[in-house]
């Protein structure tokens, strides 16, 4: 998808940009623009997913499960966790970190002189700053980040120079690119490859950190000569994000001198905090949704756009889409994993309650957390995920419990960051 904006045809991700703009009037027009093309294919997107929930419907039922949702538990190799866990999941982010959310959207509107935040007041700065600008090309995006690694851990920072050096990085977005942002393995080679679309934004800046944690993940498990098997297709996608959440937080510590002024930098990661708060609220609306989705296999386009609705109003913020119901109706189609990936979101939420444990262990003791981290990251999938997180010196739990606590040390953190 592109829009023609302000002269130019651009990609969904380079008009992402235009929302951190402090003149309301051009992020309303390009929210407008952007949200027009997308609207133009909901209808195709809607019948896509119809005969996707309808497949994978039959799988279940042939492979003798009652429905998909039960299926795919085993299939994804889930038996540490069950459905029952992510419902008391949902329960705690709606009650920890919904009102986190809130409070920051409420903080935004003062700022703004807003009587109500519309789709487009999100992203921009609410002190009616420029938009933060971490590079101005792939290159200095890459040597940012290679700059902040070696700061944070020089063995971890190799491994980010050797895919520099072999060409193994297509960082920004273009015209006819597919859209997303992964690490995946060349096989043969037992590399891997970092795919993305930046479009100079700081979040460009925090997905590259992200993409970073992967690919150690791979570079630390080959080292401890654990076998490929399906290009690491069979390594628990929780503990797998917890390399890469991780890596994103503790490369915040280190962004100051290899993207940012010290001011820019605490910006930033005020900016990422609260961003993470929000995360969570979102993997809540996208895992829950999707238990709705799939046990209720029948459902009809406008069963389905108003359960979307209800979930997304339980978990939201204060963002006010009265005048906007279409994009409010089709929002869950810019979810690329509810059609690709099925069931792969509460992975974050897992994982971000374990990078948090990552990154308050840093905190701490920085050496400790560093080791235990590259340790856990070692083991690749020789161990259930309880283990996983021991051996990185964390605890098995994303319950209440633990949220209620990760909120408290978050909001604090954005407090800090703030004043």
């Amino acid at each position: 998808m592109t829009v023609d904006f302000q002269g130019k045809e651009r990609t969904m991700q380079q008009m992402s940009k235009f929302l951190e703009e402090t003149d309301r009037k051009v992020r309303e027009d390009a929210w407008r623009r952007s949200t027009d093309r997308f609207l133009r294919d909901s209808g195709a997107l809607d019948g896509l997913y119809d005969k996707m929930v309808s497949l994978r419907e039959r799988i279940a039922k042939n492979a003798g499960f009652e429905n998909y949702r039960d299926f795919v538990f085993p299939a994804k190799y889930r038996f540490d966790y069950t459905p029952e866990d992510c419902f008391e999941f949902h329960r705690a982010v709606e009650e920890h970190f919904v009102p986190i959310s809130r409070e920051l959207d409420e903080d935004r509107a003062r700022r703004l002189g807003l009587d109500r935040l519309e789709p487009w007041d999100l992203r921009v700065d609410p002190e009616g700053r420029p938009p933060l600008t971490p590079f101005v090309d792939e290159a200095s995006l890459a040597r940012g980040c290679l700059k902040a690694l070696r700061s944070l851990d020089p063995g971890l920072s190799k491994y980010f120079e050797r895919m520099y050096d072999l060409g193994l990085l297509d960082l920004t977005s273009r015209k006819g690119k597919a859209p997303g942002g992964y690490q995946d393995v060349l096989a043969e080679h037992r590399l891997p490859f970092i795919f993305m679309n930046a479009a100079g934004r700081d979040q460009d800046m925090r997905t590259l950190l992200h993409e970073s944690g992967h690919s150690a993940h791979t570079f630390l498990m080959n080292e401890a000569g654990l076998p490929n098997y399906n290009s690491n297709g069979n390594l628990p996608l929780e503990f797998a994000e917890v390399a890469s959440t991780s890596m994103e937080l503790l490369g915040g510590y280190h962004i100051e001198g290899a993207f940012y002024s010290r001011d820019d930098a605490r910006r930033s990661n005020r900016e990422a905090l609260a961003d993470i708060a929000k995360l969570f609220t979102w993997v809540a609306t996208i895992d829950s949704f999707q238990h709705w989705v799939y046990t209720h296999p029948a459902q009809s386009r406008e069963e389905r756009a108003k359960a979307w609705a209800e979930t997304f109003r339980r978990f939201s913020g204060l963002e006010d889409y009265g005048d906007h119901e279409d994009a409010l109706r089709f929002r869950w189609q810019r979810q690329q994993h509810l059609f690709g990936a099925p069931f792969y979101y509460i992975e974050y939420g897992i994982a971000l309650v374990g990078a948090l444990g990552v990154w308050l262990r840093y905190k701490e003791d920085r050496g400790s957390a560093l080791n235990g981290y590259k340790q856990a990251l070692s083991l690749g999938a020789t161990k259930p995920l309880p283990e996983l997180f021991a051996a990185a010196g964390l605890e098995w739990d994303f319950g209440p419990r633990s949220l209620g606590r990760l909120a408290r040390e978050l909001r604090s953190a954005v407090k800090e960051y703030s004043e």
